[in-house]
């Protein structure tokens, strides 16, 4: 199962803490900030699914970060704003910035694991727990982990499995190659970056993702790749029954 990556925002220990127990407990692997020009710095060389971020915080206000992030990522990746100025001026101002939901400290468990589970599926539009799963020429078994490709079995390992499903759901996204490794090895897995070089390679032969087939993966020097469908794309993701 592959985990969905979640940037926290937070300089409250306690509020830190909470939120992180409360999202790593639903299966999701954070990340923890106590700075805002620290976040920042990590979106510079790194790939998240979802943000969630506090107003004040030292340095750098979580609006400043949102506004960073909705000028300079190519990527509009969910930002939930959890604070507790819960004012009308103050949300509608965070909405204007760019983010896309607004949750009111106290922090309430349900209410949080909601909000954040309904986000990803907008961005991401995947229903995690689905057997069978076609994207374009491919259909891909998670129970079974067999991909085929125009109907024919493509032969691959566990780790191949993992390495393409995560990159067939994420098409045009600039990956990081951390989030890649966290996504088929787990957090605490200890491998050589150079692995995911190397299964990334070993997906693009298999699955035949070369411009001649209408796919293209680009390695981003000193961050990742980006899997790009060479037509308009604008369904290419959408996993379907």
């Amino acid at each position: 199962m592959q985990s969905r990556r979640i940037a926290i925002l937070e300089d409250d220990e306690s509020q830190a803490a909470l939120t992180h127990r409360i999202l790593e407990s639903a299966g999701y692997t954070c990340s923890l900030f106590a700075q805002g020009r620290a976040l920042v710095n990590a979106l510079t060389r790194d790939s998240f699914d979802l943000c969630l971020l506090d107003w004040e915080v030292p340095d750098m206000s979580g609006e400043e970060v949102l506004v960073w992030m909705r000028a300079h990522l190519k990527e509009a990746v969910p930002v939930l704003f959890v604070t507790a100025r819960d004012g009308e001026d103050n949300i509608v101002n965070a909405l204007d910035k760019g983010a896309d939901d607004y949750l009111s400290k106290p922090i309430r468990e349900r209410q949080l694991l909601a909000r954040v589970a309904a986000l990803l599926r907008r961005a991401h539009g995947q229903d995690r727990h689905q057997e069978l799963i076609r994207i374009e020429e491919f259909e891909l078994n998670q129970e079974r982990q067999t991909i085929h490709r125009h109907g024919e079995a493509v032969q691959v390992t566990s780790k191949d499995f993992e390495a393409a499903l995560f990159l067939l759901r994420n098409p045009g996204r600039l990956l990081s190659r951390s989030h890649i490794y966290e996504s088929v090895w787990g957090r605490s897995a200890n491998i050589n970056t150079r692995t995911v070089d190397t299964h990334v390679s070993r997906v693009r032969v298999k699955l035949k993702l070369t411009p001649e087939n209408g796919w293209q993966v680009t390695p981003i020097y000193q961050y990742g790749y980006r899997l790009q469908r060479l037509n308009d794309g604008s369904d290419v993701g959408k996993a379907t029954e």
